[in-house]
Parts: structure tokens; sequence; C-alpha cells
């Protein structure tokens, strides 16, 4: 059962997203698809959602989403550049005009010293406009707390963007 803050949040940008008329799409690694199904988890959701990635693999983000290979090897799947190219990758597999991408690190292990549990690195592209990017250290909060902290950046991050 997902906890009452994510769900009321995500009711709060299901009712965005229809007063706008835009469909969201989600590219998720770490939180593993907790953004779709929070935005799910609400009747009628499917005038909401088109769509959600869950890229976990390396092979997923480039398969799924055209994440460049070179990005990944360059900078890491945890990295601004990959973050942009995943938001930017769900807009453009999709019929959305909204996506988010969380691409982090939850923990207990592959951390290192330039990037710690609790990195998480978010993407917000829609429709016309540059992707923005934006950095969370949520600490070593434990994998449940971080993925579910990462959730909620998501969603209040969709919830700004409109």
């Amino acid at each position: 059962m997902l906890p009452a803050n994510l769900i009321r949040l995500a009711e709060n940008v299901n009712a965005l997203s229809r007063e706008h008329g835009l469909m969201i799409a989600t590219a998720e690694s770490c939180t593993g698809g907790i953004v779709a199904g929070a935005l799910t988890e609400i009747a009628g959701s499917s005038s909401v959602l088109d769509r959600g990635f869950v890229t976990y693999s390396n092979e997923a983000k480039q398969e799924m989403l055209g994440v460049d290979r070179a990005l990944i090897d360059t900078h890491g799947a945890v990295s601004e550049e990959v973050a942009r190219a995943m938001a930017d990758g769900a807009l453009e597999h999709s019929n959305a005009g909204l996506a988010v991408s969380i691409t982090g690190i939850a923990g207990p292990g592959g951390a290192t010293a330039s990037k710690p549990v609790g990195l998480v690195w978010f993407g917000v592209a829609r429709t016309g406009q540059a992707v923005r990017t934006f950095r969370e250290e949520f600490g070593e909060l434990g994998r449940s707390q971080v993925r579910e902290r990462a959730a909620l950046t998501a969603l209040g991050l969709l919830k700004e963007a409109f």
C-alpha cells in the first residue's frame, strides 16, 4: 500500500493534468514504477497517465528511451545528463506532453565517493520547453525511504511543471 501523502500528491497532479489537458509519462529507474503506481492509484487515471517506463537497467534506458550509451559510459546512469535524456526520451516515445525521470542510488550498495547512497537525479520535460534537471541527496535513509522520497519529489516536480 502506498503512503497517504504520496496518494494525495498524485491526486493533485492528476487534477492538474486534467485541467491543463496534458498527459504524463514517467521514466523511472530507482523508484521502479512507484510514481506511475501512485498516479494510477486514483480512479480515472487513464485520462492522465499515457505510460510509465521502468528502465532499471542501462540497456532498458537505451532501448526504451533512446538514451545514448556514450552518456551512460561517460557520466554514469546516475547523472544529470542521463536524467535529462530519460525525460526527453519519455516524451519522444509517448503521447505525453509532460514527463518526469528518476535515476538514483537507493542503496545500500552502488555508491561511489562522488555518488553517495541517496543521490537521485530528476528530469522534467514538457513539450516545447527545455528539459529541467534537479539533484537531491536524501542520505542513507534506507532503500525504501530513498525510493519513497524520490517518488514524492518527482510528483512535486510534476505538480510544479503545470
